[in-house]
């Protein structure tokens, strides 16, 4: 099973939609090793199996923005037709609509990537808040040095007298006189 896809392979595929992490159709249909229409076809079907908060068609300004932003889409800029944006749940009907042991293995490894997606994100958030917690509390510290400086600069110093000798022009000129 480990061998059929790498769950790195399913993240990648995996985007931001509406606020909704989805897959699209001809990456599923490539998973699932069928053709896209294929894919489509089965939907239509069984489109009761599929509500709006399972699956929903990108808008054409949704897929332009996407096609811009992901570079690894740009093969598809050309398709006919809007694709297909499947979210997990609707990802989970599709076995149930395509009926093959392919189809139920690759179910469970995206299944599995979403989960691991999840992993990471909340991993993220965990870090996210320990750097916030270092942040104060280095700012802090940080404070006390910054007002040292500050206090360092506004400090007013006594004037430093040049370095070097002084010359003094008046003893030169009566010096010279004791010598002629």
């Amino acid at each position: 099973m480990k061998g059929l896809i790498h769950q790195r392979e399913i993240i990648s595929q995996i985007y931001f939609i509406r606020g909704k992490k989805v897959m699209l159709d001809f990456h599923l249909a490539m998973l699932y090793n069928v053709e896209t229409r294929v894919l489509k076809q089965q939907v239509r079907r069984n489109i009761d199996r599929f509500p709006d908060d399972f699956m929903f068609q990108l808008a054409v300004s949704e897929w332009k923005e996407l096609i811009t932003n992901c570079d690894n889409l740009g093969a598809m800029k050309y398709s006919p037709s809007l694709p297909y944006a499947f979210t997990e749940q609707g990802i989970a009907m599709l076995s149930g609509v395509l009926r093959s042991s392919r189809a139920i293995k690759i179910n469970i490894s995206i299944m599995r990537a979403f989960i691991r997606m999840r992993e990471i994100i909340d991993e993220n958030k965990e870090l996210r808040n320990k750097l916030d917690a270092l942040e104060a509390r280095y700012d802090e510290q940080f404070r006390i040095v910054f007002e040292a400086m500050r206090e360092l600069i506004t400090t007013k110093q006594k004037p430093v007298p040049p370095v070097g000798f002084r010359i003094n022009k008046q003893s030169k000129n009566e010096g010279d006189s004791d010598n002629d």
